[in-house]
């Protein structure tokens, strides 16, 4: 596929790819909304003449089909986010193999590979830190959330709402790297907390903490683990050594994937209309925010989007039902084609917006789909690498180069790296050197006369005085993801002004 100027980030109705041309309709439907579907409704429900259907009429249902669609649409893309979380939240805490129990947390043993990437379901993983996850649980009592000092190693721990927002950090920029206790309150919880913890309000019952340590090699892990190790999670009555509640029984429809090896942001279902029964769950626990539910609520009630009801095919029209199919079947892929940010020498820059999102929900689906739990710019910038100065994709097929005349700004004791990913599936490429990433934590970068650095792109090994500038590529296409922790100020701007950090063209060798 040949991208082009033209594919650059749109807002939610105007985008390009989300059912092309008819989700243009959604502005239409915005002004038509109930009244389109209701008459679709009615239609259908409406005895036919005698005689047989009209022409006219059937020229209508056509039409009102198509719109209802287009609806359908605009809801999946809102929605998707929030199945994703409740599928990524069934596999890693409530299913047959949880990775950890709610309110506790799964921590990486090791660098990251291709394998451990898949067995956690998390794409595009960055191999310079140790993750950790965690899904946390605020209904009946806030959760106590301890970091450590790392005495000057960077780590932070992301902490992510159910619509994927990261609307809180503890660590990192946001408090420093000393260590220190926040109290993660659920809504319309009231009560007492302890001191000497910064109360932190979340917007959603649940929560996705996700702690990132930075390792530099094997030899550094165990350094790394111990800063992971610290951070920890206790329920308020556990934390004041009080007996805790017992812990709910949970009951949540397990999702069924036609293909259990996509990652679940794929939204793959064996019965694509489980998609709409997930958001209709997900949603009643973790309700949208409330200028959401005025604004968008109501457009979506045809399609049985209720807040607080359960989504019931067996209440909607065949046609309606017929339309939310078709989407579901395709909204996943979709998605994953899409555009988040614009377009620069073949490098994708994200929206200011990453992280945030707020009402930009365009970019909140592709995010969700392609690179989940994405960072705050503030706290980390992801810049994708995603074709040629022949502006055609990355491929194995071809040899590359990207020489940076000025090396990625970062504030201490942030870094920063380049990783290859495989197209296919977001992870990380197998390769003989077991080389998944370059970037400041090799010293050993051979840097050109004039400072600049040249990093090699290609599926087979350059020769022994490129091999260390070397990154591995699969033999079909990839992307690149540029990251920066502690990102300095002018990677920060260069997301509005494309002179503050000018990105290097990835060159096509012939």
């Amino acid at each position: 596929m040949r991208l082009t100027s033209g594919e650059t980030s749109a807002r939610f109705c105007g985008a390009r790819g989300i059912g092309d041309p008819r989700i243009a309709i959604t502005l239409l439907l915005a002004l038509m909304g109930n009244n389109a579907l209701a008459a679709a409704s009615d239609l259908e429900s409406r005895p036919a003449p005698a005689n047989a259907v009209s022409r006219q009429a059937a020229e209508r249902a056509k039409a009102l089909g198509v719109y209802s669609e287009a609806i359908a649409r605009a809801a999946a893309a809102w929605g998707a986010p929030l199945v994703t979380m409740y599928c990524l939240r069934y596999n890693d805490a409530l299913g047959p193999h949880p990775k950890a129990a709610v309110n506790s947390i799964w921590r990486m043993e090791d660098i990251s590979t291709p394998e451990l990437s898949e067995e956690a379901g998390y794409v595009t993983p960055n191999v310079n830190t140790l993750y950790g996850f965690g899904f946390l649980d605020l209904a009946a009592e806030p959760v106590i959330l301890s970091v450590p000092n790392s005495h000057g190693r960077y780590y932070m721990v992301e902490i992510v709402d159910f619509w994927t927002n990261a609307f809180a950090y503890a660590g990192g920029v946001a408090s420093g790297y000393k260590g220190g206790k926040f109290a993660l309150v659920g809504p319309d919880w009231k009560g007492k907390l302890p001191p000497d913890a910064k109360r932190i309000d979340s917007p959603t019952r649940w929560v996705l903490i996700q702690p990132r340590v930075h390792v530099l090699d094997r030899d550094d892990l165990p350094a790394a683990k111990t800063v992971l190790e610290g951070v920890k999670a206790q329920g308020l009555a556990e934390a004041l050594g009080r007996t805790p509640a017992p812990a709910p029984r949970y009951d949540y429809a397990a999702p069924l994937f036609a293909d259990p090896k996509l990652p679940v942001s794929a939204l793959k279902f064996k019965d694509p209309l489980q998609f709409w029964e997930i958001l209709g769950e997900a949603m009643r626990e973790n309700p949208p925010p409330k200028d959401q539910i005025s604004a968008l609520l109501p457009l979506f009630k045809p399609l049985g989007i209720v807040p607080g009801e359960p989504w019931d095919r067996a209440k909607l029209p065949p046609g309606v039902v017929d339309s939310m199919t078709k989407v579901a079947q395709s909204i996943g892929a979709e998605i994953a084609l899409l555009p988040s940010g614009s377009f620069r020498n073949g490098w994708l820059v994200p929206p200011p917006t990453t992280g945030d999102f707020g009402n930009d929900y365009y970019n909140r689906a592709v995010i969700a789909r392609n690179g989940l739990t994405a960072n705050t710019p503030k706290e980390a910038i992801y810049i994708g690498g995603l074709s040629g100065s022949d502006g055609n994709r990355l491929s194995g097929k071809n040899r590359y180069t990207a020489t940076f005349k000025t090396l990625p700004p970062y504030i201490e004791p942030g870094f920063w790296s380049l990783t290859l990913y495989d197209l296919a599936n977001n992870y990380t490429v197998s390769n003989p050197i077991n080389r998944y990433s370059l970037g400041s934590d090799n010293k050993k970068l051979k840097r050109n006369p004039d400072g600049s650095l040249t990093i090699y792109l290609q599926n087979e090994n350059p020769g022994a005085d490129r091999e260390q500038n070397w990154l591995p590529a699969p033999k079909g296409d990839y992307y690149l993801i540029l990251r920066a922790y502690a990102p300095g100020q002018a990677l920060i701007r260069s997301q509005t002004d494309p002179q503050a950090f000018p990105l290097p063209p990835i060159e096509l060798v012939k």
